[in-house]
């Protein structure tokens, strides 16, 4: 008897890691304008492989994969017989991410920041981006969703951060050929995100200025508007690879030419600090409020001075997550006609701009699945708003909705587990998720 209890208690932990394992794979999307090669998104696959239920998580605005990575090993660890697909949009074929690869901040600074020698895509050559749209979004997003379906799985729960949230909302209300996107899943997850007022209504005066926008060339919005879109998403990785690899070395970041003084610590700090003051609530330059966390603060005393956690997110958790690779935490290049479509769908009815867009919010009254929404400090009690009057306004059977005012809006994908109030409340509503 002891052989066999030991045999198969080294079968049992041979087997763990297996089951745990993470996957990146492929899958074909929607036929779009351009070439064919760009018709496939990116899906991070984490939990084991043989779950019964899958919750697919989408991106927010100028957000990967990675930046939801560390809150889905987190959940997937608590619900059993689930699996976590975060869901990479297809612009992410773009990114020249080689300079990482070797994982040295030096060597990754000096091929971004100072040689610009990464391949760098501009607008210009990739007109076809204006028509990647709401439609081809949720065209590639529905490829994923019957993939997650097939294999006899009985549940797919749809949900996303920022943008990604106000996505699932938009996947629901739309209409596949006659089909109510509603129909393919079992459930929402809206962190900090939504429509209804949520975030900004796109009306058609709008809609017809961004298009004339795209028309003329600028197919890409621009975060800090430098005319580099992608410098946001590099500056990013490369400040989290120098915290993370070299936390405690002066920082390099802080003597960079190119750096506003708006993000420098005002001391001689660390990486480590560097990359906390640069992204913390309380000292991020004003206008970057979808990059903030609740990190903690500069040390007291030191030359260089170091950071010290406190808050919500550990400053090290933060650099590991934002310095990943395959996949990593932003998105480079972000379509313009996908935010504007997002925001145009937001009254989730028929309007002039709507129809300007071609976009198909026909099901939002007949939504019948059951709803989850977590608010941060972001909007202003707006996601809670927005998701109390979906409820109110289709047949959605039951609603939990969480007012977090402590959390700023990355915290709930990078917070510590035992502070993270996003998933001490989501881990019970996807518990007691049932098929329909």
């Amino acid at each position: 008897m002891r052989r066999i209890a030991l045999a198969l208690a080294v079968a049992l932990a041979l087997c763990a890691p297996a089951s745990a394992a993470e996957r990146n794979v492929t899958v074909k999307g929607v036929a779009a304008p351009g070439p064919a090669k760009y018709d496939r998104v990116f899906v991070q696959q984490v939990g084991p492989r043989r779950a019964g239920r899958v919750l697919v998580l989408v991106p927010g605005f100028l957000g990967g994969a990675g930046g939801i990575a560390p809150v889905a090993r987190d959940i997937v660890k608590r619900v059993p017989g689930l699996q976590v697909w975060i869901v990479d949009r297809r612009e992410n074929a773009f990114e020249d991410t080689s300079g990482f690869e070797r994982r040295d901040p030096a060597e990754a600074q000096d091929y971004y920041l100072d040689r610009f020698a990464y391949r760098s895509v501009s607008d210009e050559s990739v007109p076809y981006v204006g028509r990647w749209g709401l439609r081809v979004a949720l065209g590639d997003l529905r490829k994923v969703i019957l993939r997650a379906r097939a294999g006899g799985r009985r549940q797919v729960i749809l949900g996303g951060h920022s943008l990604g949230a106000s996505t699932t909302v938009a996947y629901a209300a739309w209409d596949f050929g006659g089909r109510p996107g509603h129909r393919d899943i079992d459930g929402m997850v809206l962190i900090d995100g939504g429509l209804l007022g949520t975030f900004s209504d796109a009306d058609r005066k709008r809609a017809r200025e961004t298009l004339e926008e795209i028309e003329r060339g600028r197919v890409f919005d621009d975060l800090l508007g430098l005319g580099i879109p992608e410098i946001a998403g590099i500056f990013s990785e490369v400040a989290a690879l120098w915290a993370y690899e070299r936390p405690d070395e002066p920082s390099v970041l802080q003597q960079y030419p190119a750096l506003p003084a708006s993000f420098r610590a005002p001391v001689p700090v660390t990486n480590e600090a560097q990359l906390g003051y640069g992204f913390d609530a309380d000292t991020s330059p004003s206008g970057l409020e979808l990059i903030r966390i609740r990190a903690g603060r500069l040390a007291d005393s030191g030359d260089p001075r170091g950071w010290e956690d406190g808050e919500l997110t550990p400053i090290r958790r933060f650099a590991k997550a934002f310095s990943a690779e395959r996949p990593n935490a932003t998105q480079w290049y972000f379509s313009k006609r996908l935010r504007l479509d997002v925001d145009a769908m937001s009254p989730l009815r028929r309007t002039p701009a709507t129809r300007l867009l071609g976009l198909r919010p026909f099901h939002a009254r007949t939504i019948d699945v059951p709803l989850y929404a977590y608010q941060t400090d972001l909007t202003g009690g707006r996601v809670a708003r927005g998701a109390t009057r979906l409820a109110k306004l289709s047949d959605i059977p039951r609603e939990r909705i969480v007012r977090d005012p402590n959390a700023s809006h990355l915290d709930p994908t990078v917070a510590a587990p035992a502070r993270n109030r996003f998933l001490k409340t989501v881990v019970p509503f996807l518990r007691r998720l049932r098929s329909r």
